[in-house]
């Protein structure tokens, strides 16, 4: 019987976001590929750094061991070759990391292998692979450099989530952005009882919900943030929300535009996932942090935004 992935949470992870390739990145970009091949075979017995998203994996990978029945599983996938991710996998066996299956596609896109794993978290630092995933509707990040400390920290797996564009749809930051701020709570006010509706991101919520619920409270091994800069009025909604989906968050920090890279840090945060680079350079620099771009066809999309660059410049209490 084929092995189903359907009911695990299945996260595909390309090889630079996982260790840290930024070397071998550079000499593919300025030297080409053949020269990427020949330093790739010539290292093959050197285990690379950690990446940005290794706590993340590492954290994830050991629910595994919590539960009779498996309830995660990370997939490699690289535009390496064979020949060239043998690297690869000679440095997942020197972590101990529980990663079996991989799509080395040489050189081709990833995209059209997502769906065929069932893939409900895409992470790579290749911002074309990851747009493509998200046009594609799989939840997808680009993630930025590690901070200077990226050590597992703790028996928990912490993750957190802004909310608009990102748990929820861009329908209020696209009122935010185009009539302001009090159109914004106007618009939470009257439809505080309407459940906002799904973004990228929520079908991951939910899922990470039902892994949550494996264990007891207390003893859940997975803890969930909501880091954004709603407030006040606006946070209602939000709750809400979360009430109709059956999702359990273990903490929401209601910022209303206060910096949210001091927030990450307390939280100790293994993933931060925004969609706006404001928030993201700052957050970025104290734990791991991933961009979700808007679709192609978003309004919110840098190519479809109509708004002015004066228009478009104050984003401090953007949601």
């Amino acid at each position: 019987m084929p092995y189903n992935l359907s009911d695990l949470l299945v996260i595909g992870i390309s090889s630079r976001a996982l260790f840290n390739l930024e070397t071998e990145n550079q000499i593919y970009n300025e030297q080409g590929l053949e020269k990427y091949i020949q330093y790739q075979l010539e290292n093959e017995n050197e285990i690379l750094q950690p990446g940005t998203a290794f706590p993340l994996v590492k954290g994830l990978l050991a629910l595994n061991d919590l539960k009779k029945d498996r309830l995660v599983e990370v997939i490699i996938m690289s535009r390496n070759s064979p020949d060239t991710g043998l690297r690869i996998f000679n440095s997942i066996e020197h972590y101990n990391l529980d990663i079996t299956r991989a799509a080395l596609s040489g050189g081709e896109a990833l995209a059209p292998y997502l769906e065929a794993f069932d893939i409900d978290l895409f992470l790579s630092k290749a911002e074309k692979d990851v747009q493509v995933a998200v046009d594609a509707g799989v939840a997808a990040a680009m993630l930025y450099n590690p901070p200077d400390d990226n050590s597992v920290d703790g028996d928990k797996v912490r993750i957190a989530f802004d909310a608009d564009a990102v748990l929820f749809s861009e329908e209020s930051e696209a009122i935010y952005r185009d009539k302001g701020l009090e159109a914004f709570y106007e618009n939470e006010l009257k439809n505080v009882d309407r459940p906002l509706p799904e973004g990228p991101f929520a079908k991951l919520l939910k899922t990470l919900g039902f892994i949550q619920q494996e264990f007891e409270p207390a003893d859940a091994p997975v803890r969930i943030a909501i880091v954004t800069a709603r407030n006040s009025p606006a946070h209602e909604r939000v709750i809400k929300t979360l009430r109709t989906w059956g999702v359990r968050v273990d903490a929401a920090f209601f910022l209303g535009g206060v910096s949210k890279d001091k927030i990450l840090k307390a939280f100790k945060a293994q993933i931060f996932f925004d969609d706006q680079e404001v928030h993201l350079g700052l957050a970025s620099a104290v734990v791991p942090s991933g961009r979700v771009p808007y679709p192609s066809d978003s309004v919110l999309h840098p190519d479809n935004n109509q708004l002015s660059s004066e228009e478009d410049g104050d984003t401090s209490k953007s949601k």
